[in-house]
């Protein structure tokens, strides 16, 4: 999944906001500080800065990856690999890796590949960064789409839903809405990816 998705994904989102800072490179908007006026900026600087972000999200999720695809193969029941072939836990990290085309190797130190769940932690907190930056942008576009009257309306965002009986001509920011709704979760997420790696006990991780 973050291999398929969520890094072309990410890319994807960062390369529109890149290509949208050089459209409004020359619009000058109100820069803001404690949500209060502060010096001009211009609708390029603030969406590059979005953009760095999604990509520093992206390469601290990458860098991740190689760690991710060390498999706790081989040790058996306690890290000592009784009762298994030495080449075993190879083997199948080279067919896993020939039939998914991503990179799989066996683990360093099968004792603590087995009785921890530190780099998938290590990914989980990765994630939870990225969310919360994806979460700023996400309600910086909202403060920014807000009135047309009585809000900023800086933006006009897309128009994807009716947005109300008795108010037709409402826009309601629904993706950014929806966008915010997953950093949540993936924030709660990485919470419970937390307490289940400190919580295992000796040679095995039963929160697993």
């Amino acid at each position: 999944e973050v291999h398929d998705r969520l890094i072309p994904g990410l890319k994807k989102l960062a390369e529109t906001f890149e290509k949208r800072a050089k459209e409004l490179n020359d619009v000058v908007k109100t820069g803001r500080t404690h949500l209060m006026d502060a010096m001009p900026v211009t609708m390029g600087q603030e969406l590059g800065g979005w953009a760095h972000q999604v990509r520093l999200g992206t390469e601290r999720i990458e860098h991740t990856l190689p760690q991710l695809g060390r498999l706790p193969l081989g040790g058996t029941a306690v890290g000592t690999g009784i009762n298994a072939l030495p080449a075993f836990a190879g083997q199948v990290a080279d067919e896993l890796s020939r039939l998914t085309v991503l990179n799989f190797q066996e683990s360093d130190n099968h004792f603590a590949a087995q009785s921890s769940m530190d780099i998938p932690t290590e990914l989980s907190g990765q994630l939870k960064t990225t969310a919360s930056a994806l979460m700023k942008i996400a309600n910086d576009l909202r403060w920014m789409n807000s009135g047309p009257i009585a809000g900023l309306g800086e933006i006009a965002l897309p128009s994807l839903q009716p947005g109300s009986s008795i108010m037709p001509g409402k826009v309601n920011p629904v993706i950014c809405e929806a966008m915010m709704m997953v950093c949540g979760q993936v924030i709660g997420n990485d919470l419970a990816v937390t307490i289940g790696n400190e919580r295992g006990n000796f040679q095995l991780n039963v929160m697993l």
